[in-house]
Formats: C-alpha cells, sequence, structure tokens
C-alpha cells in the first residue's frame, strides 16, 4: 500500500522544513500518518488480512518513537504536528 508520488510530494511539500527536506522527523511522521490511515482504512474492508495488519502495528511503533524523540527536543514543532494530524497526545 505504497502512496503515489502526487500525494507523497505533496505531504513533503506541506511539512518540509526547506525546499530539499525529505527526511526530518515532521516529514516522516507525516508520511507515516497517511500510510497508516491508508491500511486503517484497507483493515476494516479486509478483517482477515493478518500480514497487513502486523505491518500496520510496526508503523505505530515506528511513529511512536519518532514522536518520542520529536517531543524530547524540538516541544513547540511536534506540538503543532500533531495538532496539524489531529494525533493524540500521550
Amino acid at each position: 500500500m505504497a502512496l503515489d508520488t502526487a500525494k507523497k510530494s505533496e505531504i513533503i511539500s506541506k511539512f518540509a522544513r526547506d525546499g530539499k527536506d525529505t527526511g526530518s522527523s515532521e516529514v516522516q511522521v507525516a508520511l507515516l500518518s497517511e500510510r497508516i490511515s491508508s491500511l486503517t482504512n484497507h483493515l476494516k474492508e479486509n478483517p482477515k488480512d493478518h500480514s497487513s495488519r502486523l505491518g500496520l502495528l510496526k508503523l505505530v511503533g515506528k511513529r511512536k518513537h519518532l514522536l518520542k524523540y520529536l517531543k524530547n527536543t524540538k516541544y513547540e514543532t511536534y506540538a503543532k504536528l500533531i495538532e496539524t494530524l489531529k494525533i493524540k497526545d500521550r
């Protein structure tokens, strides 16, 4: 369930720090969030797809670690990001 190029570049341009930024924590969290929502919708239609469920859990864990890093280093950016993406602050 990969993102198409247009959607991916739109997300990168929205959350990037500058023009060449594609790997910052903010961009990675935004891309992971999009993939997570896509997989969640897929699993609602296909509840027996256990391999996709495992992939979803791995993506959620990766996003959790990136958000924890961002919270500890740049709290203002973290707060703005979770507000924009509508992610709960745990």
